[in-house]
């Protein structure tokens, strides 16, 4: 039995394999009832209002630094947290906040931040609700951390999640993947880089509802930690079909290309946080792929792949040479802290 089994390691937290494990083996194995979906970004309640019916999520955000090229901890968590919410169909209305904040933080530093955050929810017309604010021992935070919730309504009926993924489907992105993860890298100075990238943090909804009501639609889900190597192996592991990448069609900034080059890093395992893949039936994925692009978030959106293909379980990436790659699943996090 080696460490990785016995203690809590910073992998644990990077959404690649020892995630995964930790959450079936610990969290779904005493919490797993109806509701609770370990695959799932955001479930619908088993109520329904006047609307539709009512989608729950629950994140965490701990990057550092707390300020970076195109956003910050306070419009993160809005961003992240009604992402998930519109990758499951469901259009936010209340978010709940809870912040902890270490001990001789800046008071100004924390009112910059939760400005941002309000405005990033008042520019979605979600509203905070409720709140609680927990103040750390100097030392033991990383200045400021935020823990939210979200709830939003979805119409009735829609089914959207990796039960309805086929052999065949179409896997889309709706822009260049990466940036996020080197972005916050740059803004640390790490390795003496810096440089002007921004990152991709932004609302995800109006691409969501782009496609809701495409009846081929399956899937879709923002890729966060892990990047999107990391959805396509949780799409490949519970479904069992092999997932066919093709290298040439995934977009990639070249700030992003480069650094990644210059340290090793492969952009497909970073972060994004306005980014949604999504899997759609064969015959809807001009459709689907023709609404993105009419949309400024989605313009350099692309079809990178379909199901089948490679072996079940798999994710093979087609290369440029004209060779394929596995892709293997995310263990050690080249960026922790990064959401």
């Amino acid at each position: 039995m080696t460490m990785q089994d016995t203690l809590i390691s910073l992998a644990h937290g990077n959404g690649g394999r020892y995630m995964r494990e930790l959450i079936e083996q610990v969290f779904a194995r005493h919490l797993r009832g109806s509701v609770l979906d370990t695959t799932a970004d955001a479930v619908a309640l088993p109520w329904d209002s006047a609307e539709g019916e009512l989608v729950f999520t629950t994140d965490g955000f701990t990057v550092q630094p707390l300020e970076f090229p195109g956003g910050n901890i306070g419009s993160l968590a809005v961003h992240g947290t009604t992402n998930d919410l519109a990758v499951a169909g469901a259009v936010p209305r209340y978010l709940s906040l809870n912040a902890f904040i270490e001990e001789g933080f800046d008071i100004a530093t924390l009112d910059r931040l939760i400005a941002s955050l309000a405005s990033a929810a008042a520019e979605l017309e979600v509203q905070v609700a409720a709140g609680d604010t927990k103040v750390l021992p100097r030392g033991t935070g990383g200045g400021l951390y935020l823990a939210t919730t979200g709830i939003g309504v979805r119409p009735r009926g829609l089914s959207l999640g990796m039960q309805n993924i086929l052999e065949g489907d179409a896997v889309l992105v709706s822009g260049p993947v990466g940036a996020h993860g080197i972005a916050v890298l740059l803004a640390r100075e790490q390795f003496g880089l810096r440089g002007d990238l921004l990152s991709d943090a932004a609302s995800v909804l109006p691409l969501t509802l782009a496609l809701r009501d495409l009846p081929g639609l399956h899937f879709m889900r923002d890729p966060t930690r892990g990047g999107l190597a990391t959805v396509m192996h949780e799409i490949a592991h519970t479904t069992r079909v092999g997932v066919s990448l093709v290298e040439e069609a995934i977009p990639v900034q070249d700030p992003v290309r480069s650094v990644c080059e210059m340290l090793g890093y492969d952009p497909y395992y970073l972060a994004c946080e306005g980014r949604v893949v999504a899997v759609v039936a064969a015959d809807c994925a001009a459709t689907a792929l023709t609404r993105w692009q009419a949309l400024p978030s989605g313009r350099a959106a692309a079809i990178i792949g379909h199901m089948g293909g490679a072996q079940p379980g798999r994710v093979t990436v087609a290369t440029a040479l004209g060779g394929e790659r596995y892709l293997e699943e995310l263990e050690d996090d080249p960026l922790p802290r990064i959401c």
